[in-house]
């Protein structure tokens, strides 16, 4: 199939009408009612975590990539070395692009152009950067500390980057307008061709600072909030890529997948945002509401329609299940740890599994944090904001999340005789080391360029 991949940014599992959310979102509804919703999907800590393991189907500690870098600290992002989902689609005879947000790399070598995609236009890093001109003294200490100023960009693979304009806060409320423009121009020319595409859409919400489009600022009576209106025009611009899909003739044979790539909260940039019943929000890892959001897939005719699921499944999975989808699943490397998982037959009805059994939940520090198994959770460490420590506790707390989606309750505190649950759960841990034991992590910014071949 076309393969549209639509990430939105920092939106909470019960923001969307169909995951309880209160503003009206028909697009995002119908979108979900024609595929399967996701209601177990999990992502990483930060945005170049999740978007890291989206590209590579690796956990980002693995890569280096397990938190977002910081202007200033030297080269980060995927090693040139990392073969991402792009690359793979790309030998497999796709096209390939992407509009919008990257934050996989900021500097030449690790780039999307450099990292498989045929062309891309957006930005290279987080949307906070458009507030940065905003201040009277940033020229002044960007200059003297070599900080360059945000621009949009643009490029095609094995060509130059050229800088569009300056990503700012004029620009900021326009962003997804331009983005999803950006996105229905290729998929209307690639319609026309024989060859088979994977667009990759990052939209800009709801990363702060906001602003809302003109169109949807404050334009209807239903809407009292900025939240809001943010959630009508993600849903109008989902909405748009859906038609254009329709009038291009390719529904039957595209692959839609909406989801996000942290939760919702966690700063005071805006009021709004759910994590449904969930516990606390994408900066208090690795609480419930850091790492599930909503995830939804369609593809008429192929993946069933109506589905609503609670099986586990994560960031990491998109890559071996396009791979398969593809018929590329050859492709995988094996010279290197893979967490994602298959989930092709479930994806298209002909298992009832997912697949996943666990989950592996690492902090912004790069260390492990959580454990799922199903519906089990033992938390090893966690932390309740941005400014707070990430904490220790004596033991590891246990949580049965099909009971107690808030975590209120540490049954290893109130029950005591669950800890055969915590072997089960630290179990898929050592096996995590076991691998790391043979293929070490990578650092961050490392020009890495491969493991040894094991020795006979």
């Amino acid at each position: 199939p076309n393969i549209v991949f639509v990430l939105c940014d920092n939106v909470g599992w019960g923001d969307f009408g169909v995951y309880g959310g209160g503003t009206p979102t028909p697009r995002i509804d119908q979108l979900a009612n024609e595929g399967i919703r996701l209601n177990n999907y999990v992502v990483e800590s930060q945005c170049t975590p999740t978007r890291s393991a989206i590209m590579t189907g690796r956990q980002s500690v693995r890569s280096g990539t397990f938190r977002i870098p910081f202007a200033g600290e030297g080269k980060a992002g995927l090693a040139p070395w990392e073969y991402t989902i792009a690359e793979l689609l790309s030998d497999a005879g796709y096209a390939t692009s992407l509009f919008g947000k990257w934050h996989c790399g900021d500097t030449e070598g690790r780039l999307p152009t450099d990292q498989g995609f045929d062309e891309w236009w957006g930005y290279r890093n987080s949307v906070d950067e458009a507030g940065w001109t905003s201040y009277a003294t940033f020229e002044a200490i960007a200059t003297a500390k070599g900080i360059p100023t945000p621009h949009l960009w643009e490029g095609k693979k094995g060509g130059t980057q050229t800088a569009v304009r300056e990503l700012n806060l004029e620009v900021r409320p326009l962003l997804d307008e331009l983005i999803v423009e950006k996105t229905t121009d290729y998929i209307t020319r690639q319609a026309a061709t024989d060859t088979p595409f994977f667009t990759y859409v990052g939209l800009s919400h709801m990363h702060p600072p906001e602003a809302v489009h003109p169109d949807f600022d404050q334009t209807s009576p239903a809407r009292l909030g900025q939240y809001a209106d943010l959630i009508a025009e993600m849903d109008f611009r989902v909405g748009q890529i859906m038609d254009c899909v329709e009038q291009a003739g390719i529904t039957d044979n595209t692959l839609i997948v909406f989801s996000s790539d942290n939760a919702a909260g966690g700063t005071h940039a805006f009021q709004g945002g759910s994590n449904g019943p969930f516990r606390g929000s994408f900066v208090t890892p690795p609480w419930e509401g850091s790492m599930r959001t909503a995830a939804m897939v369609r593809w008429p005719g192929k993946v069933p329609a109506g589905v609503v699921s609670e099986e586990l499944l994560s960031a990491h999975d998109w890559y071996t299940t396009f791979a398969a989808l593809a018929g590329a699943s050859d492709k995988v490397p094996t010279d290197r740890p893979i967490d994602g998982i298959d989930a092709s037959k479930f994806l298209l009805g002909e298992s009832t599994t997912s697949g996943r059994e666990s989950y592996l939940f690492f902090g912004p520090d790069g260390s492990l944090m959580s454990v799922k198994w199903h519906n089990l959770k033992a938390v090893l460490r966690y932390c309740e904001g941005m400014d707070q420590p990430i904490v220790t506790p004596s033991w590891p707390m246990l949580f049965d999340l099909a009971s107690d989606p808030g975590e209120l309750y540490n049954i290893m505190e109130t029950k005591l005789d669950m800890g055969w649950m915590v072997g089960v759960a630290l179990k898929f841990a050592a096996d995590y080391h076991k691998s790391v034991a043979q293929y070490p992590n990578i650092k961050t910014g490392d020009e890495f360029e491969g493991y040894a071949p094991p020795s006979s």
